[in-house]
């Protein structure tokens, strides 16, 4: 059965049910997340959780970095925390991180993914495991093939998947091998990006 094209426009009035949203991004990554989590409303109701590729051998700052931008409750994901709606969550440097069945957070020190830990397709792979058509994964610029195949994942698990257009994105390598992989659901701009995550719906998961 072929595979339906990517949508490259939001449809008027969409709509959609999720549990959580996961974002995966690399180079350019921090542009591309400021201009899309601080236009989320201070009432958003769900759960935003980030991988950032990012230096193994310091601490992060992403979270105080973020927190004093937006309306949002922002941290660093922690082992065993649960998944808490209107936060968006971190992955600390050095360890890859898993959403658990229970919708909480596993820390991981298993070896370096496409030389990443934390690893897109590790939170990917996990996240489309734990909640299924509840997850939207969405990949945005970066100089690699992280999340390529976790993304993947995520669209033949039932969630919904979006890419950053490559034409836009600062290093389009990861979204070329995003769509590569298997033909998501959306490719789009940043903005658009931002008006699909705010017409997002909670989904309560069984």
């Amino acid at each position: 059965m072929k595979q339906a094209a990517a949508q490259h426009t939001l449809p008027a009035g969409f709509r959609r049910d999720a549990a959580a949203v996961a974002i995966g991004a690399s180079a350019g990554g921090v542009e591309a997340l400021l201009a899309l989590l601080p236009g989320l409303p201070q009432d958003y109701p769900l759960p935003v959780v980030v991988v950032l590729h990012q230096a193994q051998d310091r601490d992060s700052v992403l979270a105080e970095v973020f927190a004093s931008r937006m309306r949002l409750a922002v941290r660093q994901a922690a082992d065993k925390e649960s998944l808490a709606p209107g936060t968006v969550y971190f992955a600390p440097p050095g360890y890859h991180l898993l959403l658990e069945k229970d919708r909480s957070f596993a820390l991981s020190c298993d070896a370096p993914v496409h030389f990443s830990r934390p690893s897109i397709d590790v939170l990917f792979d996990s996240a489309a495991d734990a909640l299924g058509p509840g997850l939207v994964a969405v990949l945005l610029t970066g100089a690699n093939q992280d999340g390529a195949a976790g993304l993947a994942h995520a669209g033949s698990s039932g969630g919904l998947t979006v890419v950053q257009d490559p034409l836009q994105a600062s290093s389009p390598d990861m979204p070329l091998a995003a769509i590569a992989a298997r033909t998501p659901d959306f490719v789009l701009p940043l903005q658009a990006i931002r008006e699909l995550l705010s017409s997002l719906v909670p989904l309560q998961l069984q």
